[in-house]
């Protein structure tokens, strides 16, 4: 996101903790913040400093703790990063007397309560969520409706929550993520354990939420009664399994190997997630431009080319142009 907005001539600033994983995207890359703050979301005063010395236009909220695991591990930091972190950021921006105009808060596809049918849930289905991740983010988007209907509106913010599904791409580190586990293993020469591999989620490239994000900031700048939350996910056909994406995957690494994992925790996850997109691409103009084995293979590649000593940005720029010229 930061290398698509400096390509658009943006000033970016970022704000958030210190990169947890090593590797990670932003060690590598070499972008020129026009500053950067490491600073938690939880720490109010500290944020709202922030907020009132940048004075930025254009918000995009992406920070969380974003894994559904340490969840369960952490439940009352991932409250805390998720919502207070949220309110405090809100709160920032109301109090602080910048010129925002316009918000982007992403969440998840998993904000929404869990049924017992396979229908893709629509953005005015009941929000829920049985483990403390998916309430969290549930919270998040109840809380970001609230402060824009009783404070941001009426001063002339627009407010948009982003909720998308299962993004894949070079540059994630993360744990207890299929791609970024299956990497690991693999260079080490080890079988990767699969979970759940029945279940069956909304995959699609990083890039494609990413474009969604910048489009919606723009169309809700330019018409703030577009406010509101839209989902992004790939279309309903391209459903599929976590086996289907990690052996599509495999083929990528020579003797990449991996086994379905017997002992699992009893723990909820949904055993299929699919977005209904219709929104964004009737109000955006937003569709999927990758199928999920190109995202696979841009995937896969971008790692394989990292190890091969091809710079990251480089490998990152070089996405970006493709995915904007359509060129697989």
């Amino acid at each position: 996101m930061s290398l698509w907005l400096r390509r658009l001539g943006a000033d970016v600033f970022g704000l958030g903790l210190v990169p947890q994983t090593h590797p990670n995207l932003h060690s590598l890359l070499s972008i020129q913040y026009a500053d950067e703050f490491f600073v938690d979301l939880r720490e109010k005063v500290r944020t709202q400093q922030v907020l009132a010395a940048v004075s930025p236009d254009v918000v995009f909220h992406l920070a969380a703790q974003s894994l559904v695991r340490e969840g369960y591990r952490e439940p009352i930091r991932t409250i805390e990063t998720n919502v207070l972190g949220t309110a405090n950021l809100l709160e920032s921006i109301r109090t602080s007397g910048t010129s925002v105009r316009v918000i982007v808060v992403v969440t998840t596809d998993k904000v929404y309560e869990s049924r017992s049918f396979d229908v893709p849930f629509t953005e005015s289905d009941r929000l829920g969520g049985a483990d403390p991740y998916s309430s969290s983010k549930a919270a998040a988007e109840i809380l970001a409706d609230s402060y824009y209907r009783s404070y941001l509106a009426q001063n002339g913010v627009s407010l948009a929550t982003a909720r998308s599904g299962n993004v894949i791409g070079g540059g994630d580190w993360a744990r207890h993520r299929l791609i970024p586990d299956a990497i690991r293993a693999w260079q080490l020469g080890r079988t990767l354990l699969v979970r759940n591999p029945d279940s069956v989620r909304p995959w699609q490239h990083v890039l494609e939420p990413l474009c969604g994000y910048l489009l919606l900031a723009e169309k809700i700048w330019l018409e703030p009664e577009f406010s509101g939350a839209y989902n992004f996910g790939p279309n309903s056909s391209a459903a599929a399994s976590v086996e289907f994406v990690i052996s599509k995957a495999s083929q990528a690494f020579d003797n990449a190997h991996f086994t379905v994992e017997t002992q699992t925790e009893n723990r909820h996850e949904a055993a299929w997630l699919m977005l209904e997109s219709s929104k964004a691409r009737e109000v955006l103009g937003v569709s999927p431009r990758w199928s999920l084995g190109e995202a696979i293979e841009r995937t896969m590649s971008w790692y394989k080319k990292l190890f091969n000593n091809c710079a990251a940005q480089q490998l990152c720029e070089s996405d970006i142009s493709g995915y904007l010229s359509g060129v697989n």
